[in-house]
């Protein structure tokens, strides 16, 4: 039997040092609002997926980034253009690598955030 799930990647974390600076960025970059919970043994600011507050998927937790070029990459959906993301993550500290990358199924971006971990912006065209 052959396995083909709807999708492989289930959830997300990413490490950052000053969880207010990490948030602040995503949320300046994505044009969204994470949800902080402190309800664990440590803090965590959830990616929400919906309106209703339930779909969740992914955070940022305090932890030690992979060294910059080193971990793997999280590509992340752009609410708007490759190009109005670029300048939104310029604009907060990140670190634009690539131009736009078109493949079939769209296009996206490399960033460096402001940990230097590695982040994909993928639009769908």
């Amino acid at each position: 039997m052959t396995f083909h799930p709807d999708h492989f990647t289930v959830w997300i974390e990413i490490p950052v040092t000053d969880m207010a600076r990490a948030t602040k960025f995503y949320e300046d970059v994505l044009l969204t609002k994470l949800r902080l919970d402190e309800t664990g043994p440590n803090p965590v600011a959830f990616f929400v997926t919906k309106e209703d507050d339930k779909g969740i998927a992914g955070h940022l937790y305090p932890g030690k980034p992979a060294p910059r070029g080193t971990g793997s990459t999280v590509h992340l959906i752009t609410p708007d253009t490759l190009e109005d993301t670029m300048k939104r993550v310029k604009k907060a500290g990140g670190q634009v690598l690539s131009p736009a990358i078109p493949i079939p199924s769209g296009r996206f971006f490399y960033i460096e955030d402001l940990d230097g971990n590695s982040v994909g912006f993928f639009e769908v065209t």
